[in-house]
């Protein structure tokens, strides 16, 4: 008989088992299966076991078990508990940190060496607003005896 245009997958369908037929034992899936299940369980019994009487002793990964090395960089995890956390013991930073805040104590140094006018660099700055405000006070007093002159010379114009 046509199934029309599409083919079915070649996995078949899948047969799903009544519950009369699981309580006759005349159920379509592979008895293997039953095996496998119970292999599975009796392994996970087995580990359960072996991590119970191993508790202290700790998995090791690859030919670290066989070959017994003394690696100063190699890092224990340290698990510790919450109960066991001491909160008043403040933490080491690490040389980064440290720098760092350094860096920022040091320019907070600076900026207020500086608003106070005590770094070369402040005095520079300082010497240099006072030679550009006398230059701008001489050129506003030119400009006023400018003004003066033209207007001075308005004045004899009209008379």
């Amino acid at each position: 008989m046509g199934r029309g245009k599409f083919k079915g997958k070649p996995t078949g369908h899948r047969h799903f088992s009544t519950p009369e037929e699981l309580l006759a034992g005349t159920s379509a899936r592979p008895r293997t299966f039953r095996k496998e299940e119970a292999e599975v369980e009796e392994e996970e019994e087995k580990e359960e076991s072996e991590e119970e009487a191993e508790e202290g002793s700790e998995k090791r990964k690859g030919t670290q078990g066989l070959i017994q090395i003394e690696n100063p960089n190699l890092v224990k995890q340290k698990n510790v508990k919450a109960k066991d956390v001491d909160m008043g013991r403040t933490t080491e930073l690490s040389r980064r940190e440290r720098e760092e805040i350094e860096k920022q104590k040091a320019h907070e140094q600076y900026m207020r060496l500086q608003e106070q006018g005590k770094t070369e660099q402040a005095r520079k700055d300082l010497d240099r607003l006072a030679l550009i405000r006398q230059q701008r006070a001489e050129a506003a007093k030119k400009r006023e005896e400018e003004k003066a002159a033209r207007e001075q010379k308005k004045a004899e114009a009209r008379k």
